[in-house]
């Protein structure tokens, strides 16, 4: 997914505001899943239940940013995805992020298991076997 750095997302450093960067990662988990699952992102419920993200170069405004996710490693009930942030003229790495994702049953309020068919979808999604 590409980012342009606009206005709001500067802070009065001049950089992206590192609060920012958790938006952007969002925003292309959504899109990785919107993708992987033609739309229906309903059919398996997540919450976020860790975010980490490694700042390692500032991003300015009006830079193009090419926001990267892959699933890492799934669980019983949860995934691993991590993330990349890179600019796009240099290639250089801007950020990265670790997110664990629960699959989780919004109306029982717990942790319920990744089911096969998830697990297939990511892995041919991915081209790789997880």
């Amino acid at each position: 997914m590409e980012q342009v750095v606009i206005f709001r997302d500067i802070d009065m450093m001049g950089h992206v505001n590192n609060a920012v960067y958790a938006s952007y990662f969002e925003a292309a988990r959504v899109e990785y899943f919107y993708q992987l699952l033609d739309g229906k992102t309903d059919r398996f419920p997540f919450i976020v239940a860790e975010l980490t993200i490694t700042y390692k170069s500032p991003a300015y405004l009006r830079e193009r940013l090419l926001i990267g996710q892959r699933v890492s490693e799934i669980r019983n009930s949860s995934m691993v995805i991590d993330g990349q942030i890179v600019e796009k003229t240099t290639g250089r790495l801007v950020a990265t992020s670790r997110v664990v994702g629960v699959h989780y049953d919004y109306k029982e309020q717990r942790p319920v298991p990744i089911p096969p068919e998830l697990r297939d979808l990511i892995a041919r999604f991915e081209g790789r076997a997880l």
